[in-house]
């Protein structure tokens, strides 16, 4: 089974990172955001090099239980392992558009907004979900750098954002006159005009920071990596013992241990582990 270690023992391997000639060239990617995802399974698939685009879907068969649409998280599920969502941005630092999904601190069977297909790919409940954003070129479609964090570090539990949403939506349906019927959405008003033939679809757009204004004040240097990592060291130390001896004997990657805030409670600091590869 793969895992994320497994993803950053391939990036140092393969040190890729010109992702748009490569997607260009092999499986002739034509969507700019298509070649960050694929370089992504192809990192937790070990499947870089592989061009021939039949072979590359048995070993992603293999490799994962669920690869998303685009209006549903998340983008992947390795099998019987972790779930990743993948955002592409143009600039460092800048927020990340998360649409009508709020921010997952883990990945739920029962949420409203992950579709029929990934609720039944395999017998599972909770998962934990990594955000993968990469910063990207937009005239090359390369990769100027990755960061990968885990939701338990980055957001906050799913009641925080729930409250907010169920308040907004009770409040919409308390004006007075008007028509609801039962949405997804933050509300759906209907027969709005006299003639009854309007309706206003009233969706909530999430949004989060960049994890550089979350942590970027504990890493010295981050702007000189091309890969940063974050997890929690109690799941940096659930993976094989084998997958965590290979990245200790790469040269290339740093393991360093950090102190991160609680994302429910900031006076709480939490011990998690930074994973670097420096550009070059």
């Amino acid at each position: 089974m793969t895992n994320i270690l497994k993803a950053i023992h391939n990036f140092s391997k393969y040190n890729i990172t010109k992702i748009g000639i490569h997607y260009k060239n092999t499986i002739r990617i034509q969507q700019v955001g298509d070649s960050l995802e694929y370089f992504i399974k192809d990192l937790l698939a070990d499947s870089i090099n592989v061009n021939d685009r039949s072979v590359k879907d048995e070993i992603y068969s293999k490799c994962f239980s669920y690869l998303g649409g685009t209006n549903n998280p998340p983008d992947l599920m390795i099998r019987n392992g972790d779930a990743f969502e993948i955002k592409k941005i143009e600039h460092l630092g800048g927020s990340i558009a998360l649409n009508s999904s709020f921010p997952k601190q883990k990945l739920f069977n029962d949420d409203a907004f992950i579709n029929k297909a990934c609720q039944t790919c395999e017998g599972w409940k909770e998962k934990d979900i990594v955000y993968a954003i990469g910063t990207i070129d937009k005239s090359t479609n390369d990769i100027k750098s990755l960061w990968m964090v885990y939701g338990d570090c980055y957001c906050a539990d799913r009641s925080v954002y729930e409250r907010i949403k169920k308040t907004i939506s009770y409040g919409v349906n308390d004006i007075k006159g008007v028509e609801f019927s039962e949405t997804k959405e933050l509300g759906r008003v209907n027969k709005i005009d006299p003639l009854g033939i309007t309706y206003l679809r009233i969706r909530g757009m999430w949004g989060i920071e960049h994890p550089v204004s979350v942590f970027g004040y504990l890493i010295k240097g981050y702007e000189e990596n091309i890969l940063n990592v974050i997890m929690l060291e109690k799941k940096y130390l659930s993976f094989p013992s084998d997958d965590r001896e290979l990245l200790g004997k790469d040269s290339r990657i740093k393991i360093s241990p950090i102190k991160i805030k609680n994302p429910d409670n900031p006076a709480i600091l939490l011990n998690a582990v930074h994973i670097s590869i420096k550009r070059g």
